[in-house]
C-alpha cells in the first residue's frame, strides 16, 4: 500500500480502472474519512454514516469507468455521497444532521476509537453553559426539521464551505434553486433559534 501513498487521484484511478484491486484500496484509503464526516453531517447517526461509507465507495467502484476527471474527484465523490444520503434519507424519513455551527462534538470515527469533546469558553459561566446547551438542543432540533433536499444544500454550503456553483453541480440543481433552498434553510433555522439567540444577547 505505501508504493501508492505518493501516487496521484489520477494514477490511482487508471490503475484501478485497470483492475489493480490495491490502487483501489489506496483511493479508498485515501478518502474514507472525507466520506464518513460528511455522511455523518448529514445524517447525524454514526451507524448509518458508516453504512454510508460502504454505499458510496461500492458506487465509485461500480462507476469509476464513467469519472470522466473534468471536475475532481473529491468533488465527484461528495456527488456520490449526497445522492446515497438523500436516497437513503428520503426512503427511511430521517431527520437528523449536525451542528453546521459547531457546537457539537466533531464526529465520532468509524472505528469509534476517537472523537473531540467540546472545550468551553474562557470565563465562561454557568449561566452561559446552560443556554449553550439549550441552544444545541435547539439547534438540532430545528436541523432536524429541515427537509432533506434544503438539508444537502445547507452541508454542502455552509458546512462544507462549498461554493455555490460546486453545491449545484452536486446535487444536479440549478445555481437559482440552491441559493433559494439556502435562503429557505437559513431563514428556517433563524427563525427557531431567534428566542435563544436573544436570550444570550441579553445575559
Amino acid at each position: 500500500m505505501k508504493a501508492y501513498a505518493n501516487q496521484t487521484d489520477q494514477q490511482l484511478i487508471g490503475a484501478a480502472r485497470a483492475g489493480n484491486r490495491q490502487a483501489f484500496a489506496a483511493l479508498v484509503k485515501r478518502y474514507e474519512e472525507t466520506v464518513y464526516r460528511f455522511s455523518f453531517k448529514m445524517c447525524r447517526d454514526p451507524e448509518k454514516a458508516r453504512e454510508i461509507l460502504q454505499d458510496t465507495f461500492i458506487s465509485v467502484y461500480r462507476k469509476l469507468g464513467s469519472f470522466d476527471g473534468k471536475s475532481k474527484f473529491s468533488t465527484w465523490l461528495y456527488t456520490i455521497v449526497a445522492n446515497n444520503c438523500l436516497m437513503r434519507q428520503r426512503r427511511r424519513k430521517i431527520q437528523e444532521l449536525e451542528d453546521p455551527l459547531e457546537l457539537y462534538d466533531d464526529p465520532p470515527d468509524h472505528d469509534r476509537t476517537r472523537g473531540r469533546a467540546p472545550i468551553a469558553r474562557r470565563e465562561e459561566t454557568p449561566a452561559d453553559i446552560l443556554l449553550s446547551k439549550e441552544l444545541r438542543t435547539a439547534l438540532e432540533t430545528a436541523i432536524r426539521r429541515l427537509p432533506v433536499e434544503y438539508r444537502a444544500v445547507f452541508v454542502l454550503r455552509d458546512v462544507e464551505g462549498k461554493t455555490t456553483e460546486e453545491t449545484a453541480r452536486m446535487l444536479k440543481l440549478s445555481i437559482e434553486a440552491t441559493k433559494s433552498r439556502l435562503r429557505r434553510a437559513r431563514a428556517f433555522l433563524r427563525a427557531r433559534l431567534h428566542p435563544y439567540l436573544t436570550m444570550r444577547e441579553g445575559t
